[in-house]
């Protein structure tokens, strides 16, 4: 049992677990003999993570469930089947994606991680990619913006059923054949599926090679905002931002906004927890309304006794292993592997373009 999604980037082939998942399969199956999935725009990569889809909208807040299209809005949604308990283990599982509600409409996800053990539970596996796994990868790879949607529109432009063992309901509507997307569909207000852009045409050698570097520039910096180490592609590391390390794990937000006010006005202070275990890493980064407030407390909190552990501060953007997400950024210990072993190695941080005068307690 099974289907061939036909996107602007190459054929993906879905078997769906009929056995398993039958009610999930049918919805599946049926939204795609009626071309529902047709020019339905991938709106949501997460590096790594997921590739979302199967929004007529393409918003990510759209899409209805088959029985929806049989029976009205009262059954746009249907119940999640939880047993037997499928995990998203390996890259290219296939999910349909919870509404928040413990409901699945039209949207269905693919991993392009392995062991989400967090998406368990959550959304519903029904299924997973055999075929065109380097399409997923080509996806996966696409570069999008803050809100994780692709620069250029991919699509899926058609569905094939290759196999069916599910009857179809009454009142089915199937058309005759694929319909035309029509100007509204098309119109995403992105980069089509089907242009090509040629920045080089009519520009002299050295223009090109200028717009190479500048491409260049700017794709490195897509790929740092792309992996969280700059909030923002076209923003620089902040210099009014503290990075404190070797905290108590008891050590809270409010501690510390506490303790550091006295330099001046705080932005913010986020103590930084594993984002999946709500557990303290031991560290903090600390925002400060002006620069110079944040230069007066480096100097004067560094090795400093706060809750029986003598801290260790320096300017965010000298930490070179270490790099501010904005605040309420996602983070994992791995994020800090680097800087620690970097600690390792030398007691006694290097700073560029910055000189500690001798410590004294405040």
């Amino acid at each position: 049992m099974a289907v061939l999604l036909e996107t602007t980037l190459g054929d993906v082939v879905i078997d769906l677990y009929t056995e398993e998942r039958p009610r999930a399969c049918l919805n599946f199956l049926k939204l795609c003999k009626m071309k529902y999935y047709n020019y339905c725009l991938v709106h949501n990569v997460q590096r790594d993570f997921i590739i979302q889809t199967g929004d007529p909208t393409g918003t990510g807040r759209g899409g209805e469930s088959i029985f929806g299209q049989l029976y009205g809005d009262q059954a746009s949604f249907f119940e999640a089947e939880k047993v037997p308990r499928i995990k998203h283990k390996k890259k290219g599982t296939v999910s349909m994606v919870n509404n928040g509600s413990d409901q699945h409409g039209s949207q269905f996800l693919i991993t392009t991680g392995e062991n989400l053990d967090y998406l368990d539970g959550v959304h519903t596996v029904f299924g997973e990619v055999t075929e065109g796994m380097d399409i997923v990868k080509k996806i996966n790879e696409t570069f999008v913006d803050k809100d994780f949607v692709p620069y250029q529109d991919i699509r899926i432009n058609h569905t094939v059923i290759l196999d069916d063992p599910f009857d179809d309901p009454p009142g089915l509507l199937i058309p005759d054949r694929s319909p035309e997307p029509t100007r509204e569909q098309l119109d995403s207000g992105r980069i089509g599926a089907d242009e090509e852009i040629d920045d080089f045409k009519g520009r002299s050698a050295e223009e090109v090679e200028e717009i190479k570097a500048e491409k260049e520039a700017k794709t490195q910096a897509i790929l740092l905002e792309m992996v969280g180490d700059l909030p923002d592609a076209d923003i620089k590391p902040p210099e009014n931002v503290l990075f404190v390390c070797k905290l108590n794990p008891v050590t809270t937000d409010e501690d510390l906004e506490i303790i550091f006010s006295r330099f001046g006005p705080i932005r913010s202070c986020e103590v930084i927890r594993d984002w999946k275990t709500g557990e303290s890493l031991c560290y903090a980064f600390i925002e400060f309304e002006k620069e110079e407030d944040c230069e007066k407390a480096f100097f004067k909190m560094d090795n400093v006794l706060i809750d029986d552990r003598r801290i260790h501060v320096d300017f965010s953007q000298s930490v070179a292993k270490v790099k501010w997400k904005g605040k309420g950024g996602k983070y994992t210990k791995s994020d800090f592997k680097e800087y620690e072993k970097e600690q390792d190695i030398s007691s006694n941080l290097v700073l560029k373009d910055k000189v500690k005068p001798k410590q004294e307690y405040p």
